[in-house]
């Protein structure tokens, strides 16, 4: 495998983080696959741009249509996960991308969607060339531990209202 970069910490950015790696991967011509945990909504740039930038960029989402928060997960949300993990298996056998997006993936662990175990099990499967990025909050010791790069994304200062503005954070 190649290396393992984790993007963790209750500050936005984690996500767009990783969408930084997979544009540059793209503009090498090098293959990239993103798999979003716990998220469904298509509106987002990330999605949208995906037929633009095909053959290099693909994207697939794993996420139950209407979920918001941590408090209503349930068994459905932990067969996306599961479903979400298989496929990134089959993906990095089939594919062998050079970049592999596992977004969410830390809160899907931290939620019990998922075992560390079973995170590693597909860990162990990637192939020399692939690059792995882990993104989301909580991220476990054990994937601390694993990864070669840890950024911890902190929030140090935003507006009092949430702001969504198209673009940036969608």
């Amino acid at each position: 495998m190649g290396y393992i970069y984790l993007y963790t910490g209750t500050g936005g950015g984690k996500t767009t983080n990783a969408l930084g790696l997979a544009l540059r991967s793209v503009g090498h011509r090098r293959k990239v696959v993103i798999i979003q945990f716990l998220k469904w909504w298509k509106n987002t740039g990330e999605y949208k741009i995906r037929k633009r930038l095909e053959p290099y960029y693909e994207i697939y989402l794993f996420g139950r249509k209407g979920w918001h928060g941590l408090s209503n997960l349930g068994e459905e949300d932990k067969k996306l996960a599961k479903k979400a993990l298989e496929f990134a298996k089959k993906i990095v056998r089939e594919k062998k991308p050079h970049l592999l997006v596992l977004d969410e993936i830390n809160l899907a662990l931290y939620c019990g969607l998922l075992t560390v175990e079973e995170v590693f099990e597909l860990l162990d499967s990637v192939p020399k060339k692939t690059d792995v990025v882990l993104t989301g909050r909580f991220a476990s010791k054990e994937l601390m531990d694993r990864a070669d790069f840890v950024n911890e994304i902190i929030d140090v200062k935003h507006p009092e209202k949430i702001v969504t503005t198209k673009g940036i954070q969608y």
